[in-house]
């Protein structure tokens, strides 16, 4: 069950929230002050959290402040990462930046919708759910690609897929397209191994990049675009009339078309 802490200090938002929570089939705790939250996330009654909503102004401290302190204690575990809603009565911007600046994830200003903010919270759920998908992704294309380079490395292989044959041949790095080496790029070589590894595979950006680049993290994604336009051109050389990498739009590239 989906279980949200709500801090706020304002009995009427807190019961008009514990009904729309029980509506949507969640558990709600409710604290009424700061000085409580980080020894009820030490405990074991916290550990099933799946955001904090937090009041900007509390009796005892400011919500800001404790969300900065939620973000920077590490023996919480998974929870210092937990996603924070603000609640607000301030409506200026340097407010609202200053929130998400501290650690929130998004805010709601009073008076405000219970319904608006559960779809927010939704949003936020949904997004963490993309990334931990594209992550997950990312890593088994990376693991794939180290494992194929490993292989590579001590034997030459061939290829034979809906693009052509292919012929690797890891002593002199020589990668060849219907009997024509390719003058290549190690960049772009790892990239069309790793694409022949899965022809049927559309790989994104991202993960492209993450596969060629022992420093993905200091390159940009969009330079993935490039390499491929200078493979295009290569392959293009030895059969112009053949499309050979197809750009499958908002996705990525594979070797064959959708």
């Amino acid at each position: 069950m989906t279980h949200i802490l709500l801090v706020e200090d304002d009995p009427a938002i807190a019961m008009s929230l514990k009904v729309t929570c029980k509506r949507e089939g969640w558990q709600m705790t409710w604290l009424d002050n700061a000085s409580s939250v980080l020894p009820l996330l030490h405990s074991n009654e916290a550990q099933d959290l799946s955001a904090i909503i937090l009041d900007v102004g509390l009796p005892d401290g400011d919500g800001l402040s404790l969300c900065q302190q939620i973000r920077h204690t590490p023996d919480i575990g998974r929870l210092k990462d937990i996603p924070v809603v603000f609640l607000t009565a301030r409506s200026d911007e340097v407010d609202r930046i200053l929130g998400l600046e501290m650690g929130g994830d998004d805010y709601c200003a009073k008076p405000f919708s219970p319904r608006e903010l559960v779809a927010r919270l939704k949003a936020i759920w949904r997004r963490e759910q993309l990334l931990f998908e594209q992550s997950a992704a990312t890593a088994a294309v990376t693991e794939a690609a180290e494992n194929a380079n490993q292989h590579l490395s001590g034997q030459a292989l061939s290829f034979e897929c809906q693009s052509g044959i292919w012929h690797y041949q890891p002593l002199n790095y020589s990668l060849m397209w219907q009997d024509t080496k390719l003058d290549l790029s190690n960049t772009e070589r790892k990239i069309l191994l790793t694409l022949l590894q899965a022809p049927n595979q559309v790989f994104s950006r991202e993960q492209l990049l993450n596969a060629v680049s022992d420093y993905p993290d200091h390159r940009l994604a969009r330079t993935i675009d490039s390499h491929i336009k200078s493979i295009r051109k290569q392959l293009a050389i030895v059969d112009p009339s053949r499309d050979v990498i197809y750009t499958h739009r908002g996705l990525g590239y594979a070797l064959c078309p959708a």
